[in-house]
């Protein structure tokens, strides 16, 4: 099993992985697919199902589906050319593509919001659809959005597509338990084994530029949210916390008036950061969703800022054994919020961080595997219930309370030799039943808890 560390994190934009970037995605394909196509089209339809459908509008799934439907994908995704597109499409009732011919769009009646019909291979399904002259289709292909930014087309997830079909890798471990064995045997830690994994998939250049521009993307989006003042979009009239808390954070340093227990208020500072930003529709690195994807930032930055002996040298060292936790999860598991609910994204995503702060700062194998069931073990049965379908309340919060729990993990799991009595497959393992058993009113429908027992306009 091979899941790449540029898979775990990818560059994307807000204000969610599987209903943002997700639709973007497979609306990239589908044009690929009609270039390809022999027929004449003259225009596009689409329909969001299930999760899509009910958060859609709060996690801009219509927004995201029209802009890829007219080119944008998340990757060289620029806000002030999508809203020109977004007025033009509107005032037109056209999307055009050279090599395609003017395609009739009309957003208000040819994008569907289906909230009766969930598709059967996944919560977040969407129908794509595209029209002869005469109005009907000839062209339709369903897509799921299986969280994180992958997209499955319906026959790719009936053949078990998700899995990887690429040449062999050094160290193909499916499960902790062949991590740690592969690990004894080689006498490599994590880190190590997921290089050669990713060298020889890739190349080390490829490895080395790829990481570097991770981390890259990830501190200026802590730096943007520590700068940016305001309300955030969505009516929700949420107020961006990150800057004043940094500001008042700084003033006590510099007075020496710094309590102890204040290094969990930077550590979620820088974790809020990331999550107004991506709430904001700004870019973001999918760290493994959008939804959670302040967690890894915050816990770089903590160790970078805060801890004695960091060194950017080794983020590299933290991102690949962050990879290979969350590519444990995915495979074994869910980092679907709408598949699992919350604790397969800010759970998956504190797994991760407490794995990379575990290595950098020492851990051995064992150690490092204890540290990432640590912080899963306490997210267990986390619901998805985002108030109004927006990426704010809870979840803005959440990724600071995450990034403290990933911290606290890593800091047990170093006071201890690794061995400890629950397994981290056994965690993964419970955490995909808890998924399966929980209401879907609590995997991102916004149909429960939160989401219907507080305000929302």
């Amino acid at each position: 099993m091979f899941l790449s560390v540029f898979d775990m994190f990818k560059v994307g934009v807000g204000p969610s992985s599987s209903h943002t970037m997700g639709p973007m995605v497979a609306a990239a394909r589908f044009l690929a697919l009609m270039r390809a196509s022999p027929f004449d089209f003259a225009g596009l339809r689409a329909s969001l199902h299930g999760s899509l459908a009910f958060t859609g509008v709060g996690h801009a799934s219509d927004r995201a589906t029209i802009l890829g439907l007219a080119g944008f994908v998340p990757e060289t995704y620029e806000a002030e050319k999508a809203e020109a597109a977004l007025s033009q499409i509107a005032a037109d009732k056209m999307i055009r593509h050279d090599d395609l011919g003017p395609l009739r769009f009309d957003p208000a009646q040819d994008l569907v919001f289906d909230y009766d019909h969930v598709l059967e291979g996944h919560a977040n399904g969407m129908i794509l659809m595209a029209t002869d002259a005469q109005g009907d289709v000839i062209l339709q292909q369903v897509y799921y959005s299986i969280g994180g930014g992958f997209v499955l087309t319906e026959e790719e997830l009936a053949e078990g597509r998700d899995t990887d079909d690429g040449p062999p890798v050094p160290y193909p471990f499916k499960s902790a338990t062949e991590m740690l064995e592969m690990a004894r045997k080689s006498g490599k830690t994590i880190a190590s084994m997921k290089r050669a994994n990713e060298v020889s998939r890739g190349g080390a250049e490829r490895l080395a530029g790829g990481t570097a521009r991770v981390w890259e993307v990830m501190n200026a989006c802590i730096e943007r949210g520590l700068g940016a003042r305001g309300i955030l979009p969505g009516g929700l009239e949420i107020r961006r916390r990150a800057h004043d808390i940094h500001q008042a954070l700084q003033a006590e340093y510099g007075m020496n008036l710094t309590a102890p227990h204040t290094i969990n208020d930077w550590i979620a500072t820088y974790a809020i950061a990331v999550n107004e930003e991506n709430a904001a529709g700004g870019l973001v690195v999918t760290a493994p969703t959008n939804g959670a994807a302040g967690v890894v930032p915050a816990v770089i930055r903590y160790w970078l800022d805060h801890v004695p002996g960091a060194s950017t040298e080794r983020i590299e060292e933290f991102l690949l054994t962050a990879a290979a936790i969350g590519g444990l999860v995915k495979y074994n598991a869910s980092i679907s919020g709408a598949e699992a609910g919350c604790q397969a994204e800010v759970g998956s995503a504190a797994a991760m961080a407490a794995a990379g702060l575990c290595a950098v700062m020492g851990g051995s194998p064992e150690q490092i595997e204890n540290a990432a069931e640590i912080a899963l073990e306490h997210h267990l049965g986390m619901t998805c219930d985002p108030v109004k379908g927006l990426v704010q309340v809870p979840c803005i919060e959440r990724n600071g309370l995450g990034a403290i729990k990933a911290v606290s993990a890593a800091s047990l799991a170093l006071r201890g030799d690794g061995r400890h009595f629950v397994p981290l497959d056994a965690c993964i393992e419970t955490m995909r039943q808890t998924g399966a058993d929980m209401s879907e009113k609590y995997k991102e429908t916004s149909l429960g808890g939160l989401a219907v027992n507080v305000p929302n306009c």
